[in-house]
């Protein structure tokens, strides 16, 4: 809240009068951290998606060896059943010549302990297999069933975010074709609003319609308290020529995204520790700038929603 009411004062002190080193040099290190902060959620982002594939490469492996074990368990109990049908062969033999000789007596007597050693040594190692593959089936069970947790939560995280996007393009419908966007990818959605709508050129006053599209889109957010929303300002490669405190794209982009901020926070239902404004200038172009068609798309404004991926980061660290 603090940055924001200052943001507001800088802004109503930069347009009455030229921007001091000292302000400039503050905004440069609140765009420095705000690109950090976007940084750090593209960065958790692709953590996230790392862990989750390196989740299921590890069920793999562990499936693999379950499925080795239960091969061995099998191999172990047909070596058991031969040695068992062979002793009781032997058993009868040992008593046809039981009237024999007494060194054939022995010499079967003999070879009867040998084989029954090598029957308890295969019922041990049948019995320890045995703990074993029982240990790895309750391990893989486990794994299992938080995989599965975590797909479900996921699933239900996507869902939610289809279910915001529709929403939003319901409350969005009377601006389509005026340059507004709403598309879900990666887990996010993306409201793309063109310049056309918003500003005017080289400004960064939100004019009646922008303003309204602002406000129908805040009337959503506010239902959904728990997003994290990113508004990115952007511009096409024309360097900024006005007068003012604007010196760059870049400034530009900054103050363009900071008014949608300021809108957005006049609904009290938004938290305002979910706003975060980023100015990115000219250098995330998403057409080309050789024609004028080009230019109007990379002249926008982007609000990025996010959801909350706490849950989803404490299930990966439970694997």
């Amino acid at each position: 809240m603090k940055n924001i009411l200052l943001t507001a004062v800088l802004t109503t002190i930069l347009l009455s009068s030229c921007v001091s080193p000292k302000v400039y040099k503050d905004l440069e290190s609140k765009y420095a951290a705000l690109k950090k902060e976007n940084r750090k959620l593209s960065d958790d982002n692709e953590s996230l998606l790392g862990a989750n594939n390196k989740t299921e490469n590890d069920f793999a492996a562990l499936k693999n060896d379950y499925d080795a074990a239960i091969a061995e368990r099998d191999r172990l109990q047909a070596d058991y059943n031969a040695v068992k049908t062979n002793l009781e062969a032997l058993k009868a033999s040992y008593d046809a010549l039981e009237q024999n000789s007494s060194a054939s007596l022995a010499a079967n007597s003999k070879k009867n302990r040998e084989l029954l050693a090598q029957l308890e040594a295969k019922e041990q190692a049948l019995e320890t297999e045995n703990a074993r593959l029982n240990k790895l089936k309750n391990e893989l069970e486990q794994r299992s069933n938080r995989v599965e947790e975590l797909e479900n939560l996921i699933a239900v995280k996507d869902a939610a975010m289809t279910t915001l996007k529709n929403a939003i393009s319901r409350a969005l419908t009377d601006f389509e074709g005026k340059g507004l966007t709403v598309v879900q990818r990666d887990g996010k959605v993306y409201v793309s609003m063109e310049n056309k709508l918003l500003f005017q050129s080289g400004s960064w006053a939100v004019g009646v319609q922008g303003k309204k599209a602002v406000q129908q889109l805040g009337s959503v957010l506010g239902d959904n308290p728990e997003i994290a929303v990113l508004i990115e300002g952007h511009t096409d490669n024309v360097p900024y020529t006005g007068t003012g405190p604007i010196s760059s794209n870049w400034d530009l982009s900054t103050k363009r995204a900071t008014a949608i901020v300021n809108i957005l926070r006049e609904n009290n239902a938004i938290h305002p520790e979910n706003l975060t404004a980023a100015g990115r200038g000219e250098f995330a172009p998403i057409a080309s700038n050789e024609t004028a068609e080009g230019k109007a798309k990379n002249r926008r404004i982007e609000v990025i929603l996010t959801p909350k991926l706490d849950e989803v980061t404490k299930l990966l660290q439970d694997i």
